[in-house]
């Protein structure tokens, strides 16, 4: 049983304050940061600009995509998914899950202080003897007990690290969901910046193609004019009637593609009802292209390999608490109060009590469950080591590819811009000597063919282009400032 003793008040919480500054040791390993398994330079970048790697850049802002993708209608585009998008919105309220669990953690450090009272009435036989405080009743005693207390309950004093360790576990896997969340946001971005850009390059072949159809029909009825006088037979009719065919089937197929588009930005916009709007053309599509001289500290932006890192950071701190299993652990229960047989006498003099309970468990034998914990603690953190290393390969592999591809890119667009020109030249001159009865329907047929697929050839590689600067924005992490380049 406990005894009560009257005063002296404070001994107990002084106690408590001690014992609290004494446990701030913690039995986790320290903390070092895994070496970057990836060469120090990309591999795509030109000769004379090569970007060190380095991994302690700054944070990306948010607002960074405002300043990468400048088309009105794809900001307002990306705001919408911003605020609406639901996945986005669920990683949001995951960080809130894992700040809540945090908050828990860090107040398992700080005593959990009570208030309490309390009033009972017992009647003793004659023969116990009249108790303090009581009063005589026919047959024995009646007594009553008055009690008011605040105080401490199971404090644990984390003289080995537990508590701590498991908070700042707590504390990383909550910065690790927020960089969970800002992934999600980057992804989202990227996404409809890459849905946008393939829905104007679609409206613009669908323009393209119906000039072609428009063409094709204004041709083919000066063709059946000419069948009517005998001046071409029933071959180059028939093959004009299946061109014309075959320009409506395109144009079927590009609003097909459109339409799936459309969708796919309703959805990441959150937005059903509302038919997103486009540019006219991929040259109104504004999307800087990042400078040349990227420093390679801006790979330290990317939210997968911080959080990569957070939940390394976490299962390192996990080994503290699993280390500091082996230990005794010391809990503490104190109170103090008053206590009376009556309300009037509650707070008087002499009437003060406390009582101070430490208890001490030590393990002995727990059938292997502590070596067990601390190898699972130890298989996490190299699981973690893993996880980072991976990260960063991934992380490298993407910002190299993506270089690598604009440099192809730009060579490629260069290219296919001449031969569209020289097509259209070609078709121009077809036009003319078929028109002069020069050249043949054939020709003509032919160069026709040619022009159309050079035009929606350099339409692709235009969306190419501008979808690789989204992926390069994505491979960074999230963006960069137009200063990047010369810094």
């Amino acid at each position: 049983m406990t005894k009560l003793y009257p005063r002296p008040r404070g001994i107990a919480f002084a106690g408590v304050a001690l014992f609290a500054l004494l446990g701030g040791c913690t039995l986790a390993p320290t903390y070092e940061r895994p070496s970057a398994p990836v060469p120090t330079t990309y591999g795509a970048t030109p000769p004379g600009q090569e970007m060190p790697l380095s991994l302690a850049g700054p944070l990306a802002a948010d607002a960074d995509w405002a300043q990468v993708f400048t088309d009105p209608g794809l900001q307002a585009l990306i705001r919408k998914a911003l605020e609406q998008n639901r996945d986005l919105r669920l990683a949001s309220l995951r960080v809130q899950e894992a700040r809540a669990l945090y908050g828990i953690e860090a107040a398992n450090l700080l005593p959990s202080v009570q208030a309490g009272g309390a009033f009972s009435r017992q009647r003793y036989s004659g023969s116990a003897g009249l108790p303090e405080g009581g009063s005589s009743t026919p047959g024995g005693y009646v007594a009553n007990d008055v009690r008011a207390n605040v105080g401490v309950s199971a404090f644990e004093l984390d003289f080995f690290g537990r508590v701590r360790s498991l908070r700042d576990a707590a504390l990383q896997e909550y910065l690790s969901s927020e960089e969970a969340r800002r992934a999600a946001q980057v992804s989202l971005v990227a996404e409809v910046a890459t849905a946008y850009i393939g829905l104007v390059a679609s409206s613009e072949q669908i323009d393209y193609a119906r000039e072609v159809l428009a063409a094709r029909e204004a041709g083919i009825r000066v063709i059946r004019l000419r069948a009517q006088r005998g001046l071409v037979d029933d071959l180059e009719l028939n093959t004009e009637v299946t061109q014309v065919e075959v320009a409506r089937a395109a144009v079927a197929e590009r609003e097909r593609q459109r339409s799936e588009i459309v969708r796919a930005l309703q959805v990441l916009t959150g937005d059903v009802g509302t038919r997103p709007m486009a540019a006219a053309t991929l040259d109104d599509a504004f999307v800087v292209p990042v400078a040349a001289g990227l420093p390679s500290s801006l790979l330290a932006r990317r939210p997968d390999i911080r959080r990569a890192e957070a939940q390394l950071r976490a299962a390192n701190a996990n080994i503290g608490a699993a280390r500091a299993a082996f230990f005794p652990s010391i809990r503490l229960t104190t109170d103090i109060g008053t206590a009376s047989a009556s309300f009037s006498n509650l707070f008087g003099a002499g009437s003060g009590v406390w009582s101070f309970v430490p208890q001490i468990t030590v393990p002995i034998f727990q059938g292997g469950r502590n070596v067990q914990g601390l190898d699972l603690a130890n298989v996490r953190k190299e699981m973690a080591v893993v996880s980072y290393e991976r990260a960063i390969q991934t992380a490298f592999a993407e910002v190299d590819d993506a270089l690598a591809a604009r440099q192809w890119l730009s060579r490629q667009f260069q290219a296919q811009k001449r031969v569209s020109d020289g097509e259209r030249e070609r078709l121009r001159l077809a036009e003319r000597r078929y028109a002069n009865g020069v050249a043949s329907y054939l020709e003509l047929l032919d160069a026709q063919r040619s022009e159309f697929q050079a035009a929606q050839q350099l339409i692709d590689v235009k969306q190419r282009v501008l979808v690789n600067h989204v992926a390069l924005y994505r491979a960074l992490g999230g963006g960069w400032t137009p200063d990047d380049g010369a810094s």
